[in-house]
Formats: structure tokens, sequence, C-alpha cells
């Protein structure tokens, strides 16, 4: 990165996707751009996505799959910036990429080959990046932006925040974007984590617990959206994509809907095997059609006695169970928090945001991007991609 030099013409707080991001593309356009992180490396939350190979973007963009208070905000920059934009950055950069599941990708290159391409594109802009560095305190007069840390003091007309949201502390996150908010007379959705796992207590968070590991796929549903992925049960509750797709839309007090059987296929399996086999018990039947140790859980919990011969069991009890399977009900007692949370939820209203540059309505030349913004996806690379798209609607207005 370049050397203190003449005062910035942007000062971009956070060095992360969205702040790094912005930085080189200000940049390259022409702008003097000074980046402040108090964290001592840059992008530590690309730097552990993915497993460390950093799910980048999804190829199944569209703004109906980010959460908001305002569903129409995020269009017009997932429009302008699309994993295709990002995919031809990165072959520029001779790097490669691997689809998963449900459009996912995946750096083949892993999560630090992202973090150097960003670094390269900042330093190609010439970009001024300053770590450990902590802001304590933001000011606006005459047009200007005065930012003030321990070791400098330093002035820009344009004041880009990408400080992220709460998720992960122990990664450096803090509410530093909200405050700013308030200070310039924006509205603050309130936040909770998202994507995250679910936490039970009780009896039913001792019969997970027994069965921590297991996972089998379910179409998991909550108020406002229902998603078909794979469930694991865990120590502590529920984990895997399905629990932490609800876990965005999910609210306190609400139930998470299970569906366990999602075809019509099981009914008719239970009443062949009771014509098979009619001394087999019912919770080894059920071990044809799920884990070992879900199968128990599930013959203990549902309408049959798990010690009952299927020759015992009438057609209507076993359409009785699968209507069990098809809605079971489970209440958490609430969510691993933010400190698991891969994003967070809420944030920076978009009233006060112009969603094609996301820029303040309030005060000409402040910027909110990122995960800041009230703005959240999916997951499975979608949040990285309203990263790139909001850091190039700030960087080309």
């Amino acid at each position: 990165m370049s050397e203190r030099g003449p005062p910035p013409d942007t000062i971009v707080l956070g060095a992360g996707a969205a702040g790094l991001f912005h930085a080189g593309l200000a940049g390259q356009r022409g702008q003097r751009v000074l980046v402040l992180d108090h964290a001592r490396r840059p992008a530590d939350k690309v730097r552990i996505s993915g497993g460390g190979r950093c799910n980048f973007t999804n190829l199944e963009t569209r703004a109906d799959r980010f959460l908001g208070e305002n569903p129409h905000f995020a269009k017009s920059a997932l429009a302008r910036y699309t994993p295709w934009d990002f995919i031809g950055l990165m072959a520029a950069h001779g790097l490669t990429y691997s689809e998963k599941h449900k459009g996912q990708l995946f750096c083949d290159q892993k999560s630090g080959a992202i973090i150097q391409m960003l670094l390269d594109e900042a330093d190609k802009g010439g970009v001024e990046l300053r770590l450990s560095t902590g802001v304590d305190q933001v000011s606006h007069a005459d047009g200007m932006f005065t930012v003030e840390t321990a070791a400098r003091r330093v002035s820009a007309a344009r004041l880009v925040v990408a400080t992220g949201g709460m998720s992960i502390p122990k990664m450096g996150a803090t509410g530093l974007a909200y405050e700013l908010a308030r200070q310039f007379g924006h509205d603050v959705v309130p936040t909770r984590p998202g994507l995250v796992p679910f936490t039970f207590s009780g009896e039913l968070g001792e019969r997970f617990a027994a069965i921590s590991g297991v996972a089998t796929p379910v179409t998991a549903s909550v108020p406002g959206a229902r998603f078909e992925e794979d469930l694991l049960f865990t120590h502590r509750g529920l984990s895997g994509p399905a629990a932490l797709q609800t876990s965005s839309y999910w609210r306190e007090g609400a139930p998470l809907t299970l569906c366990l059987q999602t075809g019509d296929a099981l009914g008719p399996a239970l009443r062949a095997a009771k014509q098979a086999s009619p001394r087999q018990g019912f919770a080894k039947a059920l071990e044809a059609h799920f884990p070992a140790r879900l199968a128990g859980l599930l013959a203990e919990l549902g309408p049959i006695a798990p010690e009952a011969r299927l020759a015992d069991l009438s057609h209507a009890a076993l359409d009785e169970f699968t209507a069990f399977l098809k809605s079971w009900q489970v209440t958490p007692m609430g969510t691993e928090g933010y400190r698991t949370a891969e994003v967070t939820v809420g944030g920076v209203s978009t009233d006060g945001l112009d969603q094609k540059t996301m820029e303040s309505r309030h005060v000409p030349g402040l910027f909110f991007i990122g995960e800041c913004v009230d703005v959240t996806g999916w997951l499975g690379g979608y949040n990285f991609q309203w990263a790139w798209a909001s850091a190039h609607a700030a960087a080309t207005a």
C-alpha cells in the first residue's frame, strides 16, 4: 500500500470484504483512498468463510433471497454487479472456483487468495491501508468528515462505513456502524443474530444432545420462510443449513416446523414392512428410513410406542405417525447468538440510503455498505455478493 501522501478523498472504515473491495474500485477510479481498521490483519471473516475456502458468491443470487425491511432495496446494486462480474475479476487474477450445493461457489485457491486479490486491487488503486487503528471520533463540518484515531487526525469529503455487524465478536465485531448511523440522523433496524444454530433446553435439549452428530434432510419452516436442507443435531440443539437458514427469519418464542418425510413413500413402506415382518418392532422398522439414533428418537417422541410391533399397528396409526413427521414442531430456547452467527440481521435502515449509490440521504458524502446495512442474504455466498455489489455501487457513485 502507498505511504502517506496528499489528504485522501475518501476514508473507508473497515478492511473487510466490502471495505477493501470498495477501496480498490474507488482508488482505480482516481480517488485517493485511506482504509482504517482496528484489526491486526485485514478481512478475517473472509479468511474463515466456507471452512477456509471462501464461498465468495452464489450463482442463484436474486433480491428475494435477502432479508430487510425494504425487500426491494438490494435490487439495484445486485443487478449492476453480478456474480459473473466478480468471477471475471477472479479470472483476471488467475483464480478458479468450484460450484457446490445450490449455486454456491468456492475458491479453489482458498480464502487467502481472495484476500490477496482484494489487497492487490487496492494496491493497484494506490490505497493506503492502516491496520491496528481504532476510530476514536468522527465529525462532519463544512462538507468534510474528520476521523480521529490515537495516531492521527484525517479529513476527507467522503466517508464510507464498512465496519460490518455484530457477528463473531471474538474477531473484533463492534457496533460502530450503528453508532455512526445514529450520530448522522439515520434509523437503525433492531439487530439480531442470523445464520446461527438453535439452542434447546430441558428434556428435548437432552434428547437432541444424545444424538449429536446425526444429520438428516428436512424441510424446515418458520413464518415467512421455508427451506429444504440438511439438519444437524448438536449438543446444544439444532444446526446445519436447515437451522441456519431459518434462524434469520425466526423470532423468539416461535416454533420451528420440521418435515422429515417430504414425500409419500414412508406410509406405504411401513405397510409393506408390516406385511413382510409383522413381528418387527416399530422403532427398528424406522431404521430403514432414518439413521438409527434418529429413528429411536422419533419413535420415542411420536404417537406410536417404540416397542410396539408392526403387526399391532393399524394403517390409521401408521398414517398418524407419518403426519407427525410432516409437521413436527419444536420451539427453540434461543440461538447461539452473535458468538457463532455468520451474519447480523437488521442494521442501518435503508430508508435513509440511496439504493443506487448507498449514499446517505441525510449527509452528502456519507455511505454505508456491506453487512452493517439492513440487507441480509441467505446462507451460501449471498452475503459476500451483497458486499461486492454494495461496495461497487458506492465506488461508482
